[in-house]
């Protein structure tokens, strides 16, 4: 069974088409949030379908949704058919917004997350967090906005102690991949971590990673495959792994100020164009990564 840390995923949801609004009673706004942020960072690309390839954006509110047991259509246009429409000054965390950036109606649509900002599958920078008012772009396109799922307001409740690891990526799946990407000989199986053994599918890679010092254990000396790496650690294992240096101007982050541990790590990703944040000013450096922001940050460094 495949262990999970923290976010559950719904897969007893009832699907819905048509007009009106699903009773989302077993989501809550975290729940859509947090599904919308794990594919912060996957490439757009016109009609795509594949969060691994490139999504368009009403494929990638379709994903979104689906994860959460309700269907939309495929096109934005389409989607915008869906729901109940919402007054702009009424929009809450998991309604559709939607925007005309064609010059010939609906054209765009994105997801609602409060604060005035929205996640969508832009052209230019792949899915992102942008402001609804954006006076440069969003704000004069905006068109309307759809409620098609009630979700409930967060209890503070832990539902559980699991986030799925379909969407995030363990410790253990980063060694993998690095270790795939940087041609390290796994072959090695017996490491000097004491809770990863030799059996262990890590194991060879996890031993390599720490042969040329990427990574070193936590104070006890243990590896933690199954535990999940936020956006700041991976930052500084990227960098280690493959040895960069700052390139010229790095983007700022307000949540990486100068004080924090991992400033200079980011500052280094970013000047290497390997990140541009979530596209809301922020860099998310406590967010735990996802499957999907890994790849795109290792075939941005495979480039």
């Amino acid at each position: 069974m495949k262990k999970k840390i923290l976010l559950p995923i719904f897969a007893s949801f009832m699907f819905f088409t048509g007009m009106g609004v699903h009773e989302a009673k077993a989501a809550t706004f975290t729940d859509l949030t947090n599904t919308a942020k794990a594919y912060i960072g996957v490439p757009y690309q016109y009609g795509g379908t594949n969060i691994n390839t490139g999504v368009d954006c009403s494929a990638y509110t379709q994903i979104v949704f689906s994860k959460l047991g309700i269907s939309l259509q495929r096109t934005s246009s389409s989607q915008y058919q869906q729901g109940t429409a919402i007054a702009k000054a009424q929009l809450k965390t998991g309604d559709l917004v939607f925007f005309n950036t064609s010059g010939s109606g609906v054209s765009h649509v994105g997801i609602y997350i409060g604060d005035n900002n929205f996640i969508s599958a832009t052209t230019s920078s792949g899915v992102k967090i942008d402001k609804i008012n954006d006076p440069y772009y969003w704000g004069s396109r905006y068109v309307g906005a759809k409620r098609v799922a009630n979700f409930t307001e967060n209890t503070g409740e832990v539902k559980g102690t699991e986030v799925d690891f379909s969407i995030y990526a363990s410790r253990g799946e980063v060694a993998l991949k690095l270790a795939n990407q940087l041609h390290l000989d796994t072959s090695n199986t017996n490491t000097s971590f004491p809770d990863v053994k030799p059996t262990s599918k890590y194991a060879g890679a996890a031993e390599a990673l720490k042969k040329i010092g990427v990574f070193s254990g936590d104070a006890n000396g243990k590896f933690n495959p199954n535990s999940p790496m936020t956006r700041a650690q991976l930052s500084k294992v990227l960098v280690e792994a493959f040895h960069l240096k700052q390139q010229g101007t790095a983007l700022q982050f307000v949540d990486v100020p100068s004080t924090h541990w991992a400033y200079n790590y980011v500052n280094i990703l970013s000047s290497n164009k390997i990140t541009v944040g979530k596209g809301n000013n922020t860099f998310g450096v406590n967010d735990n990564v996802t499957l999907v922001q890994l790849d795109t940050f290792i075939k941005r460094l495979a480039q």
